[in-house]
Parts: C-alpha cells; structure tokens; sequence
C-alpha cells in the first residue's frame, strides 16, 4: 500500500445514496485513489455485503484497494483488500488472524506515540492519526497536530494516516508534516463541485506540495 509520496485515502458516507456505485466511479476517475474504506457503522452485516459487491469491483478495477472498517471476518470471508481496525474494535492481533498475512491492517492510534509504535511493531501496515480538524463526519476522541506525523516520520517508516476533517483548502500543512495518506469523506463527497472535482483538487494540492 505505501508508496512514495502522499495518497489520497477515501472513506464512504456513514450512509450510501443509492447512485453512489455511479458516484464513486467518477470519484476514482478524477485522479489518484490508494484506497477506499467502507465505513457503515450502523449497516447489518448484510448491508455490508451488498455494498462491498457493488463497491469492490468498482475499486479494484481501477487499482484502488477495497477496505473494510471494524470487520475483518467479514472483510475475510468477502476477500477485501484489508481491513481498519479502531481501539474499540478488534485487537490488532485477532484481526490480522482473521484476514491473513498478506492483506492491509490498519489501527487507529488516535494522537497516541504509544498506541502507533505498539500497532507498528506488531505488524500493522498503517497507522492512522487525528483528527486534526473538525469534522462533522464522527465525534473525534482526540486531536492531533502536524508536529504528530513529523516525529513519526523521523521514528519509523510505517506509513501514517491523517483523518478528520481534511478539506482541500487546509490539507498543505499535513502533506508537508509527512502524512503519506489523506483519509478524507466528507471532504470528498460534500465537494461543492462534485466528488471528482475534489480527487482532481486533492491531487493538485498534493502535487504543489511535492
């Protein structure tokens, strides 16, 4: 999942429009995706399904790797890509267990240095930070600072994640902090011009910073 530079991380609506298979395929035609995350919190396991059916394909086609949020027997038994696990949710361990060695396990870490270094050292292949703004997407349990993904990035080279609130206005300062991933939701699906727009603007902003 890492490669050079900063990528955008996409993370779904807490509820799915009905067009949004359409939605979501011009997102990813608007320019560079490393990954979606399929985040339904109050969706049945059932619900999820279907989603990820619809979704998955869609993603994959194009490159783009398919996550699931808090699931991983779910994201096992449907073949995902990999899973994201929170604090609350499945332990590090039991989730890698569940999906296997060679999928994406993501954790959590808050604005935590002991959680992160604790989640890369048992094996985790991202760790995620924030929020670093306000976010109208979920109640943030704690916020972050650049300052954050600059000791990570001088500590270790397992990629970092930044979340909560990112918009392509103030998504510099995280860019040049050394966030290798910009996970962003609403930032991309309540885009004035459109989702596409966004992608193609998130990766222009990304690009300036380079």
């Amino acid at each position: 999942m890492a490669e050079p530079g900063c990528r955008l991380y996409l993370i779904t609506p807490p509820r799915l429009p009905a067009d949004f298979a359409v939605t979501l395929g011009q997102a990813l035609d608007g320019g560079d995706v490393a990954c979606l995350q399929l985040r339904l919190k109050d969706a049945t396991d059932d619900e999820i399904r279907t989603a990820s059916e619809a979704l998955m394909p869609l993603t994959q086609a194009r490159g783009v790797a398919f996550l699931l949020n808090d699931k991983p027997d779910l994201a096992a038994e449907l073949d995902c890509d990999g899973v994201h696990v929170g604090q609350d949710d499945v332990p590090y361990a039991q989730a890698r267990g569940r999906v296997g060695a060679d999928k994406i396990v993501g954790v959590t870490c808050h604005n935590s240095r002991d959680l992160a270094i604790g989640a890369a050292e048992a094996g985790a292949d991202y760790v995620a930070f924030g929020a670093f703004f306000s976010t109208t997407t979920k109640t943030p349990k704690s916020r972050a600072e650049p300052e954050l993904l600059r000791w990570w990035q001088d500590a270790t080279t397992v990629p970092a994640v930044a979340i909560g609130g990112i918009t392509v206005e103030n998504c510099a300062s995280l860019v040049d902090a050394g966030a290798d991933f910009l996970a962003v939701s609403a930032g991309v699906w309540d885009y004035p011009r459109g989702p596409a727009a966004a992608v193609a603007d998130f990766n222009r902003a990304i690009g300036e910073r380079g």
